[in-house]
């Protein structure tokens, strides 16, 4: 009963959300390489170092940990990036970049507890061989990890560079309070760009800045960038087409599982608790952060502290106690991410700045999502699975969806639910403002293997962040990703697929140079959407449903209760994008109106923990 609304995610899921972005994704490639003094490349930050590397019978260079923007640290923390002081001075990189997080061995940030630095805005690049004098095309990828979590690191799109001859570049943003945060005591002493509350936003604007500087000499084309990202990195790529800070900075952009959540600078402060919607704001983060400092008592108040002096505090906090602030107690939800400061993200909000023809860019877009969205987090519910250990607890457990038919309608409602709002609202949005060369897509692929302790095509299918891994050639799923990817033809044809419709989009806005099905363009009238799978399966659909038909079909059911089909309908509503509780609250006459549906997913939850010690399977 997993919720992602307003971008708050509560802890029970934190350890998967971090991996989101980065299961699927890739450690480095196990291929030869070779530093090579050919390949220093003069940028704006200093000389950085290429390394080639033989991939596929081609060969590619790799430039990590170039700096792009001074360390966000001290009086830069909550700040504008400032662009780095040129030098022709040799890049060293420190002993980590990746910027704070929670510790994760899925997500490429392996430790105990809060790991990291503030000193984290690094890119790498990799490109084809620079024998070549062509201009490539540039694909800048932005991490997923609910904006919470996620390094660079983790992501190695050498094949994809091998096979498609472009330059890839990804990138390292700050994360959670440090990326984004609303409060009086910073923007209100603040001045000009510094009043955002997007820094993580800004930071990615720096990136593409520092990209239109310097990618030429890595062999890249500055006038075609196509930015592309999964999941929080999706809803950053949303996030940037509708800021008007990022006009001329990309030409093409590609939304992997995005959302449309944004929040009102009240609602991120929420002060005396405004909005309903949100437990912790940032009001409730610092007064949490000056009861652990021992700084605050009942008759001292935050609103007691005068702002210079608070600032102050927050300020000389260290990075990684303020973090873990932010992840403590989290089962009350994040304080909200991105927020519609009025700089980065106009005051109307992310869905409706996307559909006002003032901030369009009207570059061609993709958006899409996979089938089965929600299997990364039903399928670990215990309100949906049994586990048990039939020999020893030597071996793995046996894990088994206790009702299909519920387990298939939840997954499928919610995963559409998510299709319907992360990726129809975003294109009928665009389509509004003007944008004539939008492409839907389904992912459905789902040719896995099973084994005697997990059906894992019956309850995981064609899951969240999947995908991602088509686009590395490097099938990481986790500890299951044996069962997940199995070597067949049908995982080489995906990935052909993939890696083809990316590039050929990236080189020509045209993602159906090379596919055996039509790729008709999707308008407000004409939703028409690619099913991306397998040769045989791969083909053009329409969509049919609308909110208001899916509701219906919520209401109709036979394999729900009456509260799962309140649950089901509030969960489709509220996550994904911003919540809709009218909209609920009136829905089939106020059928759900005996039920608090926050109340009872909490009791629901607490039931579990007291049967099984946790919500989650493992």
């Amino acid at each position: 009963m997993h919720q992602l609304n307003r971008v708050q995610t509560p802890i029970l899921w934190f350890t998967i959300l971090v991996a989101v972005g980065t299961l699927s994704a890739c450690s480095y490639l196990e291929v030869p390489h070779r530093f090579d003094a050919a390949q220093q490349v003069l940028t704006s930050s200093g000389i950085a170092q290429g390394r080639s590397m033989d991939i596929d019978e081609s060969q590619i260079v790799e430039w990590l940990d170039i700096p792009y923007a001074q360390p966000p640290v001290a009086e830069l923390r909550w700040r504008a990036p400032r662009p780095l002081a040129a030098t022709d001075d040799l890049i060293v990189a420190p002993d980590t970049t990746a910027c704070v997080q929670e510790a994760s061995d899925y997500g490429g940030v392996p430790g105990r507890g809060m790991v990291g630095s503030e000193d984290c805005l690094y890119l790498d690049v990799r490109a084809p061989s620079r024998a070549t004098s062509k201009r490539n095309p540039v694909m800048f990828w932005i991490h997923g990890g609910a904006n919470v979590s996620g390094v660079k690191d983790y992501y190695d799109f050498s094949r994809l560079v091998a096979s498609e001859d472009v330059v890839v570049v990804t990138i390292n943003y700050r994360l959670g309070p440090l990326g984004w945060f609303t409060h009086p005591a910073i923007q209100g002493l603040q001045e000009g760009i510094d009043t955002a509350s997007n820094y993580g936003t800004l930071d990615i604007i720096e990136a593409l800045k520092w990209v239109q500087k310097n990618i030429a000499s890595f062999g890249g084309d500055p006038q075609n960038v196509t930015i592309f990202g999964e999941s929080a990195g999706g809803h950053n790529v949303l996030a940037l087409l509708a800021s008007p800070l990022s006009s001329g900075l990309y030409h093409r952009a590609i939304a992997q599982s995005g959302y449309l959540t944004s929040a009102t600078v009240d609602s991120a402060i929420n002060r005396d608790g405004v909005d309903p919607m949100v437990r912790r704001g940032s009001w409730q983060m610092v007064d949490a952060l000056l009861l652990t400092s021992g700084e605050r008592s009942d008759v001292l108040r935050q609103e007691d502290w005068s702002l210079p002096v608070l600032r102050d505090k927050l300020i000389s906090t260290d990075a990684r106690e303020f973090f873990q602030v932010y992840i403590d107690n989290a089962e009350n939800d994040y304080m909200p991410l991105t927020t519609a400061d009025g700089v980065v993200i106009p005051v109307e909000g992310l869905r409706a700045a996307l559909g006002d023809s003032t901030y369009a860019k009207r570059v061609p877009v993709i958006a899409g999502s996979t089938r089965d969205e929600l299997t990364l987090w039903l399928g670990l519910h215990r309100y949906f699975m049994s586990v048990s250990y039939p020999f020893t607890r030597l071996l793995p457990a046996v894990v088994r969806v206790k009702n299909p038919e519920l387990y298939q309608f939840w997954v499928e409602t919610r995963s559409h639910a998510w299709k319907l709002r992360g990726v129809d609202d975003a294109l009928d949005a665009l389509h509004k403002a003007g944008y004539d060369s939008l492409y839907a897509y389904r992912f459905d692929w789902d040719d896995q293997q099973s084994s005697w302790f997990a059906d894992f095509p019956a309850f995981m299918g064609a899951s969240h962040g999947i995908e991602i891994s088509f686009l590395t050639g490097d099938y990481k799923y986790g500890p299951i990703s044996d069962y997940i990817y199995p070597p067949s033809i049908a995982r080489d044809q995906m990935e052909a697929t993939m890696m083809s419709v990316w590039g050929d989009f990236a080189r020509s806005s045209n993602p159906a140079t090379r596919l055996s099905s039509n790729w008709l363009q999707y308008t407000q009238n004409q939703r028409y959407f690619l099913r991306l799978d397998k040769d045989r399966d791969l083909g053009l659909e329409s969509e049919r449903d609308d909110m208001d038909s899916l509701l219906l079909k919520i209401a109709n059911t036979d394999v729900a209760s009456e509260l799962e089909k309140c649950i089901i309908a509030w969960e489709s509503l509220i996550n994904v994008g911003n919540p809709e509780i009218e909209r609920y609250q009136a829905w089939d006459d106020r059928r759900c109106a005996n039920y608090d549906i926050v109340y009872e997913q909490r009791r629901i939850a607490d039931e579990l923990r007291e049967a099984h010690g946790s919500v989650a399977i493992f």
